[in-house]
């Protein structure tokens, strides 16, 4: 015969307790239960497993073998629950991701936030890559994955666009366009414009108004990321076209965000390695980048007015 969980548990309790009732009450059961089930489980075995003395059960000497086995039984279960637990708590594990610069400024650091409210000991290595990094940071399985403001156009990844956001300019406090609740690019024509190189994908993007209106494009900065035009425009060296997310704070002192006349989306994906299965913490991460970028979008109008 094999002795189930069931018995083993029951054999457990009686030998810790020295009692059928002390078993009772460990397990929240009757004793006259513990008592048919010890019975039950002797005569099947063909062993005595406990002497009868003074009122106390005590391990037989025949049956020491199989009370060590039940030793063991419980050991590995309480190191199965404290790795369960460790797990839900992300112990010892680790989540490695990366984002876009624009992304990262603020959105990224909202995501994390709820990541360590839910995982309070997860190792988060969060990564900032300019697309030209990505394909190799993620064919190399350096991290999970990756949230850019453009797709990659690699057969390896696979793309997937998780929200889309507008357009926005950016004034200096105190700038003469401050004044109008919508701004287009024809009014930015004749003003000092700060960018990102428009052979960038993200530079591309913001380009792509001016020349749609036939408005030749003049820089007179450029820089290499979101944080970096912000960064200009706050001093006061220029204006600036940026997506939305760059700016989803709310309090960004000297600078002025304004609606774009022209409507210009910019997505935001969530690209990985083509067939490449995710932790359920990077699932869980994925969801709440959804979130904040939902609630960012529909904060948007609210922080324009703000400043």
């Amino acid at each position: 015969m094999e002795m189930t969980l069931r018995q083993i548990e029951v054999i457990r309790a009686v030998m810790m307790t020295g009692t059928i009732s002390g078993a009772a009450d460990m397990l929240h059961v009757s004793a006259p239960g513990i008592s048919r089930l010890v019975k039950h489980t002797e005569e099947s075995l063909g062993i005595r497993l406990f002497e009868r003395k003074a009122g106390l059960f005590v391990p037989s000497v025949e049956a020491g073998r199989v009370f060590d086995q039940v030793r063991e039984v419980y050991k590995g279960v309480e190191n199965l629950q404290h790795a369960v637990g460790a797990l839900q708590k992300g112990e010892d594990v680790r989540l490695a991701f990366a984002s876009a610069p624009s992304i990262a400024q603020f959105i990224a650091a909202r995501v994390l936030r709820n990541v360590r409210a839910r995982y309070a000991d997860l190792f988060i290595d969060l990564n900032i890559l300019k697309i030209e990094e990505t394909v190799d940071y993620l064919l190399l399985e350096r991290g999970e994955f990756v949230i850019m403001s453009s797709p990659i156009q690699n057969e390896a990844i696979e793309n997937e666009e998780i929200a889309e956001g507008r357009l926005v300019v950016i004034l200096p406090e105190g700038h003469r366009l401050a004044a109008q609740t919508r701004i287009s690019v024809r009014d930015l024509a004749d003003e000092p414009l700060i960018g990102v190189d428009p052979a960038d994908p993200y530079g591309a993007l913001m380009a792509r108004p001016f020349a749609e209106a036939g408005i030749p494009l003049r820089h007179s900065m450029r820089g290499r990321f979101a944080q970096t035009v912000v960064s200009l425009v706050r001093h006061g060296l220029g204006v600036a076209l940026i997506d939305e997310f760059s700016v989803a704070e709310v309090y960004m002192p000297g600078l002025v965000r304004r609606p774009l006349e022209e409507d210009v989306r910019v997505g935001s994906y969530v690209v990985r390695k083509k067939g490449r299965v995710l932790s359920g913490f990077a699932e869980w991460t994925i969801q709440q980048f959804r979130r904040e970028l939902g609630r960012a979008i529909a904060e948007g109008p609210r922080l324009r007015s703000a400043n």
